[in-house]
């Protein structure tokens, strides 16, 4: 048997129940027409972010080809520069040792010049004078220390340009690298799918990393480098052709000079070659004039010793007749004649005592000045051999090897991260 509620459910009427199901229905129609705007709405929002995410992809396909193009190009360009550069510095490295090689070339020269010097300071006596030979050597000598200055000026220089290229090579080799790391990155992106592995999302992937630059920034950076490569290149060629024709002018120079220094030193050899040939002569023949006067003198004495008898005898024979007795001392003919005899042969012994006094004071003079004549020639005989010494010390003289060529710089390997892109640079 059931039960009945102690308090029954509230009851409607039929037009409540009525309006319920009008309501229900309007209801049921209105949340339909919601539902179905909100799917058509849904279907064209989906067709078009479709499209559109569709586009903005090949548009970002395509600025990424465009950017990959872009840095490939300067990449080819500093490449390109860079190779450049390098053989511009393998060429001016050629010139500096071409110039360092002439600069130890003037050592041997320079010695050989203060060899001669010094040689020719060893004559003695009037054989030690100041000739064309000494003002050559001298010149010389000036000449081969200018060479010496200005070639390493110019090698100093050469080294500070090579440092500025190595430098601004340095510079291309980053910015290479970085433009090659660059283009790996890009390559990769752009071969990038919604089907790729590793793809997620990343935490706030829309910042601006710190140190970014803008396009602009970019394309000047590497405009810069190329030109300031250029520059380099330019002036380290002036520098190659102003190397060259100062070694050419040099070596002219130079070799000019040493020309006129020998041919001033043949010149003097000559000179003193005659001079001691005519002392030699003089030599030989004063020595022929000092046996004859040794002769003439012994003649002479002999001569006088002769007179100094008869003047003897004629005296014996006046001093013996002043004996005569009585009217026989008679001054006759024979006595006229004894006087005679006598003043006769002191005038003569007078005149061959002087001329024997002359004589051998002319023998004093004459041996004297042999004396003088053979101590010259010996210093000239002396002076004639550093001359020689000179001439066979400046034999070792040659002319500087201003161009010798030098090894090939080997090629180094520069690879970017990733080992995609290959690029060879020289060391």
């Amino acid at each position: 048997m059931s039960t009945i509620p102690a308090k029954p459910a509230l009851r409607h009427n039929v037009s409540e129940w009525s309006g319920n199901n009008h309501q229900l229905s309007a209801t049921a129609e209105h949340e339909r027409h919601v539902s179905n705007e909100i799917r058509q709405e849904g279907r064209t929002l989906r067709n078009e972010t479709t499209i559109k995410t569709f586009w903005d992809d090949s548009d970002t396909c395509r600025r990424l080809s465009d950017r990959i193009w872009d840095v490939a190009r300067w990449k080819e360009t500093l490449e390109s520069c860079a190779q450049e550069v390098d053989k511009e510095m393998e060429a001016l490295t050629l010139s500096k040792e071409q110039t360092e090689q002439a600069l130890a070339s003037t050592v041997m020269p320079l010695e050989v010049t203060v060899e001669c010097l010094t040689l020719r300071e060893g004559r003695r006596g009037y054989e030690l004078v100041t000739d064309p030979v000494a003002e050559q050597l001298k010149a010389e000598k000036g000449l081969i220390e200018r060479v010496q200055q200005v070639l390493q000026q110019h090698i100093d220089k050469a080294f500070e340009q090579l440092c500025v290229l190595q430098e601004a090579r340095h510079q291309m080799t980053a910015d290479l690298q970085n433009k090659m790391e660059a283009l790996d990155i890009d390559m990769t992106c752009l071969s990038l799918t919604v089907k790729s592995n590793f793809i997620s999302l990343k935490t706030n992937p829309t910042r601006i990393p710190s140190g970014s630059t803008t396009p602009q920034e970019w394309l000047q950076f590497s405009q810069y480098n190329v030109s300031r490569a250029e520059e380099a290149m330019q002036l380290s060629q002036q520098i190659r052709e102003d190397m060259s024709l100062t070694r050419a002018q040099l070596q002219n120079e130079l070799e000019t000079q040493r020309r006129a220094t020998e041919f001033a030193l043949r010149k003097r050899t000559h000179h003193e070659d005659q001079a001691r040939d005519e002392l030699d002569w003089q030599l030989s023949k004063t020595q022929e004039e000092i046996t004859e006067m040794e002769s003439d003198i012994r003649g002479l004495d002999e001569d006088l010793q002769v007179k100094t008898g008869s003047l003897k005898l004629a005296h014996t024979r006046l001093e013996n007749r002043t004996m005569r007795p009585g009217m026989d001392l008679c001054r006759d003919e024979v006595q006229h004649g004894l006087v005679a005899e006598v003043k006769q042969l002191e005038a003569t012994i007078k005149a061959l005592k002087q001329k024997l006094s002359e004589a051998q004071h002319s023998l004093q003079r004459l041996e004297l000045h042999h004396a003088r004549m053979s101590q010259d020639l010996s210093r000239k005989q002396e002076a004639l051999s550093l001359e020689q010494r000179t001439m066979n010390t400046r034999g070792r003289l040659t002319l500087p090897a201003f161009t010798e060529p030098a090894a090939p710089v080997a090629l180094v390997p520069l690879t970017n991260s990733s080992g995609r892109i290959n690029l060879k640079l020289l060391a």
